[in-house]
């Protein structure tokens, strides 16, 4: 039976009462951006994230890039060098110059140590991303930016759920940014973004961000660009989102399944996880990454790599200055890791399948 690396059906099915209502409802009122969809998602994803406020944007990087506006970042922003190019893409659209730090071999995380000794003179401000839906040494990265006088932009674009030392995400710092990319552990069907912050005035200040300068009105009175997340992709939002605690549940388990299954395979070295971790991707460090994955393909199972080049060796991201050998463990990493199946609705059999196809892989 094929196993894709992921599957909305499930949850397209599960929510289908509630989404079918939210667009009804829409259609009927026809106001199709900054409407009454949005402010309800808006709320509904504070309150799950225990914060005051979230801002709905138009994507994750925007997410990122707004946050890093509105607290007023310039110069240098320093970050993980494995995670998805949005980030650094975030960072430069925001007029900022990316470095990048590297990672904990054995969580992928940020090295909160490597990122103390890459700080420079010109790095105003730290964002650190929880890769995997793992967070990463949260308390570590927030002491450092204190003590360096950093702000603290955090990308949870893969940890909607995430929570570090039983204390939410937005208790670290004024800005979090999420992503709602359709595979996300909470994804729309299009793109999405939103920045939570428990400040008032940091939330006031992103609503006019978010929607060119403007304050409700044909005026714009102040830098701003247009990002906002728009009424139909609020609607599936707010009905995927009370599924959400539940799927990161499931992911979980899926997760727990292949580290039982996977933990004496050689070849296969597991990554080391927290249990606040919502599993958004499950990934492996492979040896012959490239043809276990041709290997998995030629029997019906979905792979992925998350990611196969480190940020500070992307050409776009050349004026970082750091070259080939200068973060060795994100370098040996990106030539080894692969994502396997994980998603609400894969079964104990349909994990145990996989499983069974790598350790067969690793036996020939």
């Amino acid at each position: 039976m094929p196993v894709p690396v992921a599957n909305l059906r499930p949850i397209l099915r599960a929510s289908r009462p509630a989404w079918e209502a939210h667009l009804a409802q829409l259609f009927e009122r026809s106001q199709f951006i900054l409407g009454e969809q949005l402010a309800s998602f808006e709320k509904e994803f504070a309150a799950f994230l225990d914060a005051a406020h979230a801002i709905g944007v138009g994507n994750g990087t925007d997410a990122i890039g707004l946050a890093l506006r509105e607290a007023g970042v310039s110069g240098e922003v320093l970050t993980t060098a494995l995670t998805a190019p949005f980030t650094g893409v975030a960072i430069t659209s925001a007029g900022c110059t990316p470095r990048f730090a590297d990672v904990n071999p054995e969580t992928m995380q940020i090295d909160p140590d490597d990122a103390g000794n890459r700080l420079r003179k010109k790095t105003t401000a730290v964002v650190p991303v929880h890769l995997y839906g793992q967070p990463c040494e949260l308390d570590r990265i927030a002491a450092l930016a204190r003590a360096h006088r950093l702000t603290l932009i955090q990308d949870a674009c893969q940890a909607h759920g995430a929570t570090f030392q039983g204390k939410p995400f937005s208790a670290f710092s004024a800005h979090v940014a999420y992503s709602f990319y359709p595979t996300k552990n909470l994804g729309c069907l299009g793109d999405g973004g939103a920045i939570v912050t428990r400040k008032a005035a940091v939330a006031k200040r992103l609503l006019g961000l978010r929607d060119g300068g403007r304050n409700g009105g044909q005026v714009s009175y102040g830098p701003g660009i247009n990002s906002r997340l728009d009424e139909m992709q609020a609607c599936y939002l707010r009905a995927f989102l009370p599924l959400l605690a539940a799927s990161n549940d499931q992911r979980r388990q899926v997760a727990a399944r292949y580290d039982a299954a996977l933990a004496d395979c050689k070849g296969v070295r597991l990554l080391r996880r927290t249990p606040e971790s919502v599993c958004h991707l499950y990934v492996i460090r492979a040896a012959r990454r490239d043809r276990l994955r041709q290997f998995l393909t030629e029997k019906g199972i979905g792979t992925g790599i998350h990611y196969p080049v480190p940020l500070h060796l992307h050409p776009g991201f050349a004026a970082c200055g750091q070259k080939r050998g200068d973060l060795p463990h994100a370098e040996k990493a990106c030539k080894e890791i692969v994502s396997l199946p994980v998603w609400p609705g894969l079964t104990a059999s349909e994990v145990d399948q996989v499983a069974e196809a790598v350790r067969e892989f690793y036996k020939r």
